[in-house]
């Protein structure tokens, strides 16, 4: 049986540090120094995500703290100059928010975060309710498996799936999968390394798999 996918739901942070449309920017400022986060999600209501404000969104008033912006910088950055005389987390946040599901898989998220230039992402129900953030770390933390979970896990998942005559073998050293052995068809080389790719935690796979050796007729 091929393994399940993990998801966003696996890896997350349950425990959010989260602000209202209200809050002022010296306590949006306070909290991500605190936490030692560059986001907080906005809030509203019973906890629906109406935004994000980061440390992108802040910078802009310290940018413009002392200079007056030319025509140029007018024109081209808006958003930045309306941030910049911002004084609470609804006149400074990104909206709408980037958000995910928990059922979002961890391809799919990183996906998201290279795309949308963003480091952390607010979890959401299917109401738009905040239920946890994933962040980049997050999703690198499938990488402190150990070499034996996900040599077990390619064993159970790819080999025994599709090689279960036994002939073949599977080592790991540093997240570095070597599937060894003799088979039968070497139209399942390509398959293979392609699911064993798919184990979360695996850094690359090498495929050192030969066919049988055949006699000749006398």
């Amino acid at each position: 049986m091929l393994h399940s996918p993990r998801t966003v739901s696996d890896v997350m942070t349950h425990t959010v540090v989260a602000v209202g449309r209200e809050a002022p920017f010296k306590e949006i400022v306070a909290l991500m120094e605190q936490w030692k986060v560059s986001a907080l999600p906005v809030l509203e209501g019973e906890g629906r995500v109406i935004g994000v404000v980061s440390e992108a969104d802040l910078l802009p008033k310290e940018e413009f703290r002392d200079s007056d912006p030319t025509r140029f910088d007018q024109l081209r950055r808006l958003s930045d100059l309306a941030k910049a005389g911002g004084v609470a987390a609804g006149e400074v946040m990104s909206s709408p928010a980037v958000t995910v599901h928990p059922d979002t898989t961890l391809p799919q998220a990183a996906r998201i975060m290279a795309l949308r230039h963003v480091k952390r992402l607010p979890v959401v129900d299917a109401h738009g309710l905040l239920q946890g953030v994933v962040s980049r770390s997050d999703l690198l933390k499938v990488f402190l498996r150990t070499d034996e979970e996900l040599a077990d896990e390619v064993r159970r998942t790819v080999v025994a799936f599709l090689f279960p005559e036994g002939t073949v073998t599977v080592a790991v050293e540093g997240g570095v999968v070597t599937i060894g052995g003799v088979i039968h068809d070497r139209g399942l080389v390509p398959v293979a390394a392609r699911l064993a790719r798919t184990v979360e935690g695996v850094v690359d796979v090498r495929m050192d798999l030969a066919e049988p050796v055949r006699t000749p007729p006398r």
